[in-house]
């Protein structure tokens, strides 16, 4: 073997151990990078914006692999865990689901009966109404006679809302007034509420919802319940 031979030889074998030596520190590197993140588990975060109050879907959030150790003790890795809940505050686009955002839907009470009446979309609720939700339930009367005047009066003050339901067309016969579109409002009220709704939805000229604070317990005094023009003056 000549001297050209043996440095070829020389160089052979020095490409062959930096070769190694990169494949070995490359394996270190990975091991060092697996120890610090570890294991993969699931988790999943919101597609899009969720109000407070809303019922919770699987179809609401998208699953996503994070290292195990980064997950909160709180987070959960089963849409399960989603049934018959409601978000407890607002959830952002991109938020990692917990167990501390969502609460049991609303249910009856001892007592209670449930009651569903239609609310003018645009009038009633637009938007800002939801499960678990305090509302004042409002109608308008014509007066008993044409000289009496109409009023306005809170029937329900502080009802709790169970359900709100989606968005529907109401069919109009001849020529009756009334919302285009409604939405389907579900209550938690005792006997004589019930009977106040239901007596409003049969005759007065509309209903309202107002919605009430969070944390306002207090009722309307019994002189603020029952409005007319004719008081303001």
């Amino acid at each position: 073997m000549n001297s050209r031979q043996r440095r070829g030889v020389i160089l052979l074998l020095l490409s062959v151990l930096c070769a190694l030596g990169a494949f070995a520190g490359v394996l270190v590197l990975i091991g060092d990078v697996n120890s610090k993140v570890g294991s993969q588990v699931v988790a999943y975060r919101a597609k899009g914006d969720i109000a407070p109050h809303s019922p919770l879907t699987a179809d609401q959030f998208e699953e996503i692999t994070v290292p195990r150790r980064w997950l909160s003790g709180t987070a959960v890795t089963d849409l399960g865990a989603l049934d018959q809940k409601i978000a407890l505050t607002t959830l952002k686009k991109g938020s990692l689901l917990q167990a501390d955002m969502f609460v049991d839907k609303p249910k009856l009470q001892p007592g209670e009966q449930e009651i569903a009446i239609m609310i003018d979309a645009a009038t009633g609720v637009a938007g800002k109404i939801t499960s678990g939700a305090k509302v004042n339930i409002i109608a308008t009367f014509k007066g008993a006679k044409d000289t009496d005047p109409a009023r306005s009066v809170i029937i329900v003050a502080n009802a709790r809302v169970i359900n709100v339901g989606k968005l529907t067309s109401l069919d109009k016969e001849g020529d009756r007034k009334g919302p285009a579109e409604a939405v389907p409002i579900t209550f938690a009220l005792v006997t004589k509420d019930t009977q106040r709704v239901a007596y409003a939805e049969s005759f007065a000229e509309h209903v309202r919802l107002a919605l009430v604070a969070p944390g306002t317990d207090s009722t309307p005094a019994p002189n603020e319940r029952t409005y007319t023009l004719d008081g303001d003056k």
